[in-house]
Formats: C-alpha cells, structure tokens, sequence
C-alpha cells in the first residue's frame, strides 16, 4: 500500500466534520506523508550500504547494523501513520454504513461521543507511537555505535561503527517527533471545537 494511496483514502472517504480536523487532515495527509515518503528515503535509504564498523567486514557489519536499527525509522513511521488511521478509519466506515451525514455528526450525541473517542483513540495511539520512538531512536543520533560483536566472534568484543550521516538523521527525529506534537495538539483542538459546536447546537435549539 503506497502513501500515496493513503492520502487519497484519507482525504477522499474520512473527511472530518470539523475545521481542525480538515485541516489536520490536510497536515497529516500532505506534509506528513511528504516529509517521510521523499526525504525520509533520502536520508535513510542507504544507511546499511554505508554503516561500516571495525573491522570492516560485511558479516561484522550486517551484525552491528541489525543491532544498531531493530527495526529500520521508515517502517516504524509507516506503521505509526496507518496506525493512527485505523479510529478514524472505523468511524467514517461506520458512517458510510449508516448513511450518516457529516452534519449530524456534530448534532446527534450517540455520534459526537463516537467520533470524540475515535479523536482521543488517535491521541492515544500518537502518544504511544512517540514513547516508542523515544525508546527506539532517542533524540539524538551519535557518529559512532559501540555495538557488542561478541555473539558473532568472540575476537571482535566491542567493535565501534561509524553512523553516516548522522546530523541529518538527527534533525530528521526531531521534525518526527514535532509532527507527531502537533498532531497530538490538532486533535485536542478538533476536540474542543466540537465540544463548543456541541454546545452552540444545543443554545440554538
């Protein structure tokens, strides 16, 4: 499944009813997607061509890198945005199925306190995806990883490799780590703004 397929998805069949939320979903599908489809690439594409640790040798190396990336930025942060689609993704199917209008949404309770849940599950899901990447990643990345080669040859012990590009690499785990803020901020605000519709409705009638 491409990015490309999941913006379309996202923007065509789960447009959010309020204007924080369109415009989240316009953070989130654009810029988002962007940021880690073409640059996320261009940064890491060929770190474990270039991960080179002493001695330099390709089994020494493979070794160190899987130590060194468990599980490589690009498909975490994959996994992190298809996840976080899935309340969303829940609740507009729902809504397909029971041909509710965007409109009603915001009028009926049953589907305010739904959609409301679906915005906190998202919330939930970006806080987790955060600390996980906090474990993962941390905040910075170091020139050099000392990694323990040991299980591979006894001779080797602590082999120290050089991380490529690392400056670039940290910069790019920050702006991760700020879009994942404000989408968590977007969704606090979509939450408010519903409440407040919620509450304009009911003044009206």
């Amino acid at each position: 499944m491409s990015l490309n397929y999941i913006k379309n998805f996202y923007e065509g069949c789960l447009r959010p009813p309020t204007v924080i939320g369109q415009f989240h979903t316009l953070f989130f599908g654009s810029v988002r997607m962007f940021f880690l489809g073409v640059l996320g690439f261009a940064v890491y594409g060929n770190e474990a061509l270039h991960f080179s640790c002493e001695p330099d040798k390709r089994e020494v190396n493979l070794f160190c890198y899987n130590q060194f990336r468990p599980i490589t930025p690009q498909v975490f942060w994959a996994l992190q945005l298809v996840t976080v689609l899935v309340p969303g993704a829940i609740f507009h199917l729902y809504a397909a199925c029971k041909s509710i209008a965007q409109e009603d949404i915001l009028q009926r309770p049953a589907y305010t306190v739904f959609y409301i849940l679906s915005v906190l599950l998202r919330i939930i899901l970006e806080v987790v995806a955060f600390w996980l990447q906090s474990q993962l990643f941390g905040f910075q990345v170091n020139p050099l990883y000392r990694c323990d080669a040991g299980a591979l040859d006894k001779k080797f012990n602590i082999t120290r490799c050089m991380v490529p590009e690392h400056f670039e690499k940290t910069i790019f785990l920050i702006a991760m780590y700020t879009f994942t803020v404000i989408t968590i901020m977007l969704c606090i605000a979509e939450i408010f703004e519903i409440l407040s519709r919620r509450l304009g409705f009911l003044n009206n009638q």
